[in-house]
């Protein structure tokens, strides 16, 4: 089975997120927040404005910073996937 974001939404990728600090101290489970960046792995066609489509700014392969509670979560093949629409994107970490 296949995810193919439309329009204006990109399907994002989860990164995992840092147990252990550089000093090498575990970081607890409890009260967790979901990590607010990802790869993404697809990308729309672009957010559809007065007939025309509007250019998307990231590319397959990005890792991307998102608003913490814009995405929607998606198991597929168990595997997690977050769908973000694109004006929910706030940065490309480079």
């Amino acid at each position: 089975m296949k995810l193919r974001p439309l329009g204006g939404h990109i399907i994002v990728e989860p990164q995992e997120r840092e147990t252990k600090t550089a000093s090498g101290i575990y970081l607890p489970d409890a009260g967790e927040k979901r990590q607010g960046q990802g790869i993404v792995i697809a990308i729309g066609p672009g957010k559809l404005e007065k007939g025309d489509r509007q250019p998307v700014e990231v590319k397959v392969g990005d890792v991307v910073v998102f608003k913490q509670y814009a995405p929607d979560e998606v198991k597929l093949e168990n595997k997690t996937f977050l769908i973000v629409s694109v004006d929910d994107v706030t940065a490309v970490i480079e």
